[in-house]
């Protein structure tokens, strides 16, 4: 018998609603101070999701700023808006082998 394997989930900042961790896009606060957008999921520091709607992205300034507890500007959120809107098309939000298996050398 097979085990199914639970998917963690994560919470969109700006909406509340959870989703697959994979569904989400991250945004980091790192050890620097500096806030970027995450596309591999796994940079150091304190992170921060959002799913990506217009809505959430519309409003996630003030929202980032209290989860990843720094002040986040304008144009820090605006790249970070850019980034997401080009990886939203993306098959796994542009995360290279991000599926596991052979192709990440994990069985």
């Amino acid at each position: 018998m097979t085990k199914v394997r639970r998917q963690p989930e994560r919470t969109c900042v700006a909406c509340g609603v959870k989703r697959p961790k994979r569904e989400l896009f991250r945004v980091v606060r790192a050890p620097s101070g500096s806030v970027s957008f995450d596309a591999s999921g796994k940079a150091q520091g304190r992170g921060a999701y959002l799913c990506g709607e217009a809505a959430c992205l519309a409003r996630a300034t003030a929202r980032l700023a209290h989860a990843l507890e720094t002040l986040v500007s304008e144009e820090v959120m605006a790249d970070v808006r850019t980034q997401i809107e080009a990886h939203r098309d993306a098959p796994v939000h542009g995360r290279a082998g991000a599926q596991g298996g052979a192709a990440s050398g994990r069985r």
